[in-house]
């Protein structure tokens, strides 16, 4: 039996927005790898998954800054910032996407866009190695110099881009920022386990949580 109300709240959410690094793609190994290139460089310690999991945020600044226990300005992490994706580059090419990533996407049933901090002209491409070009009705990646700064107003460019307002999107991420950019526009989150923030973390924010790609987008579809 159907009522309005169920109608409503079935076409609320009509438009998902994915997160890139640590959601669809698989790459914690490699960015706590490039992360440690970058410390190392200016005399700092390493860091393992489990910590960068449980301090990254950003601004990435203020995550380095932690890290080498001191204040790291914007000059030093743009040099940082360079130290990191040049490691980053090197062993993207072995890196993978969520293992459930494709039938993710392909179980959402409205539609859907990527919006990742990563670098845009080599996101595109990287999208057609993986085998995901057309997937998605608008990505944009980070189109400056330099990176680690918030999602948040990316996410609402990237939504006005779409003309999707934020009542109607749902973002499915990895991290708290995913979350505070969601909620700067009114979109719905749900906050992705297997990427680069400790699930502890994630659970007590309060937001709706999954453990695989697939169980976000049947949250995402009760939103």
């Amino acid at each position: 039996m159907s009522y309005p109300g169920a109608r409503v709240l079935a076409v609320a959410r009509s438009h998902l927005v994915w997160d890139w690094n640590g959601t669809l793609l698989d790459d914690l190994t490699l960015v706590v790898s490039a992360s440690n290139s970058a410390f190392t460089a200016v005399g700092g310690r390493q860091v393992d998954a489990d910590e960068h999991r449980r301090q990254f945020r950003r601004p990435v600044a203020e995550f380095y800054a932690e890290i080498l226990g001191r204040a790291v300005d914007a000059e030093e992490f743009g040099r940082l910032d360079r130290i990191f994706h040049d490691a980053y580059r090197v062993g993207l090419t072995t890196t993978s996407l969520a293992a459930d990533a494709q039938a993710a996407i392909k179980s959402w049933p409205g539609t859907q866009s990527l919006l990742s901090m990563w670098f845009h002209d080599e996101l595109v491409p990287a999208l057609e190695t993986y085998g995901l070009t057309g997937m998605f009705t608008r990505v944009d990646g980070l189109r400056t110099e330099v990176g680690g700064d918030l999602k948040a107003g990316h996410l609402a460019r990237h939504l006005a881009e779409l003309r999707v307002s934020g009542d109607q999107a749902v973002l499915v991420g990895d991290s708290l920022d995913d979350a505070e950019a969601a909620a700067s526009v009114g979109a719905a989150v749900v906050l992705y386990t297997g990427g680069f923030t400790d699930p502890a973390r994630l659970r007590a924010s309060g937001h709706p949580v999954a453990d695989t790609l697939v169980e976000a987008i049947t949250v995402a579809r009760t939103l």
